[in-house]
């Protein structure tokens, strides 16, 4: 992947290009998946649609006047910094307070990188046409969140967005990686040794260890300057404290002395851990509560198992 600062004024462009061939077609799934239970809506995103097509063409017409026909394919997921995008038809039907969310989100990306390549572009015209779209796609993101009535104020709808994004988002993610992938080693040992003081050095080791390593990983991921992250630091650091805590919770039990009240109280903490995780994905991400359940539950319930069967091995 490349970094955002490392891209020239053509590969800005041609990144623009895609970007907005992409959004159009995320509008156009939109509008059909809205067409039969929201008509009105569903029109509303054909609006959208065709003004990122138009976005596109000028976009390529001052692409072919100062660099020529051919435009090399750079995608979103070439360059460090943006968000990654479920598909649109891995998720039917579709809600139209969902997709609302979505549509914001995707507009204040894409102005955020208009208005950092306006910034770095020193062509007049090509600083110009990208301020412009800027503002255009904030315009976007008003539409879409006049979408429903019911629509949230701006304000506190934009504190939200930054508040998922940089804290609950690497939280979470810390918290699941924490909770699930440090049990097979906890409880292998635990059920190898029926050792509590080697079963907790093992949970100290692999919970702090994961900490430090998804700490780094979240850090370096972006810098936030596109996609409104926050500081990379930070989201590091919260990224790593919500790991190191996820395997600590069921690490710690084994301060206990006796092997089995440890052990049941270890358990019964990742079953709470568990919930927690389904809980904040149904509350943030939009997920039901039964696929949360059924996603974080069934994939610790799986972990845990592993660890037990190699540690009876």
């Amino acid at each position: 992947m490349r970094s955002f600062k490392s891209l020239s004024e053509q590969e800005i462009l041609a990144l623009a290009i895609s970007l907005e061939e992409e959004d159009a077609r995320i509008y156009d799934d939109f509008a059909d998946g809205l067409q039969t239970s929201y008509p009105a809506q569903a029109e509303e995103f054909r609006k959208m649609r065709v003004e990122e097509d138009g976005h596109r063409h000028r976009l390529l017409d001052l692409y072919r006047a100062r660099y020529g026909d051919h435009i090399p394919l750079i995608r979103r997921q070439d360059v460090k910094g943006f968000v990654g995008r479920k598909p649109v038809w891995l998720v039917r039907p579709l809600g139209l307070d969902a997709v609302r969310k979505q549509a914001e989100l995707m507009e204040l990306e894409t102005s955020r990188f208009y208005e950092t390549a306006a910034r770095k572009a020193t062509d007049a015209g090509i600083r110009q046409l990208l301020g412009d779209l800027a503002e255009e796609e904030r315009k976007h993101g008003r539409m879409a969140e006049d979408m429903i009535a019911e629509a949230p104020d701006s304000e506190a709808a934009a504190r939200k967005r930054e508040f998922v994004l940089q804290v609950v988002q690497p939280g979470l993610a810390g918290l699941m990686d924490g909770s699930v992938s440090t049990l097979a080693p906890l409880f292998a040992a635990a059920f190898a040794t029926h050792n509590n003081k080697e079963t907790l050095l093992v949970g100290l080791a692999a919970s702090l260890g994961a900490g430090i390593s998804m700490g780094f990983a979240e850090a370096l991921s972006d810098d936030g300057s596109l996609t409104g992250r926050g500081r990379p630091w930070m989201r590091g650091l919260i990224c790593g404290a919500m790991t190191a805590l996820g395997g600590l919770g069921h690490a710690l039990p084994y301060l206990i002395p006796d092997f089995h009240i440890a052990t049941i109280l270890a358990v019964s903490v990742v079953a709470v851990e568990l919930v927690v995780i389904a809980w904040i994905r149904h509350r943030y991400m939009d997920t039901s509560w039964s696929s949360a359940l059924f996603q974080v539950v069934i994939g610790g319930i799986l972990v845990f198992l592993t660890g037990v069967l190699i540690g009876h091995e």
